[in-house]
């Protein structure tokens, strides 16, 4: 089954409307800590993708009946996170282009201000 994708454009619309959004970050905690996704309706967690790629059960962490948006620097670890996940039966979603897209879509959005 192909996992699903989600834009930087839809996550900002699901903001935009107040929905509840779970966002895991699967960077290594210091590029966590200097930027990620945050927002009044974000739960934003950081799982290493290292702890995802060993993972055989459920993370008590993870919320089970939520989708789960998936994110990294690019998109790349994203991928293989996600599937593993999906394969344990979480809602999950993949950022397309990672935090760079995230970045560009909401630079160029102050610049149009």
């Amino acid at each position: 089954m192909p996992l699903k994708k989600i834009t930087p454009e839809q996550l900002m619309q699901k903001m935009q409307q107040k929905e509840q959004v779970v966002i895991l970050d699967v960077r290594d905690k210091e590029k966590y800590n200097n930027f990620h996704i945050e927002g009044d309706n974000i739960q934003s967690l950081n799982i290493h993708k290292s702890k995802i790629f060993e993972m055989d059960k459920e993370i008590s962490a993870l919320p089970k009946r939520t989708e789960i948006i998936v994110t990294c620097t690019t998109g790349n670890s994203t991928t293989k996170c996600a599937t593993i996940l999906s394969e344990l039966n979480y809602d999950v979603a993949v950022l397309e282009g990672g935090l760079t897209a995230w970045k560009e879509l909401n630079i160029g959005k102050k610049n149009n201000l």
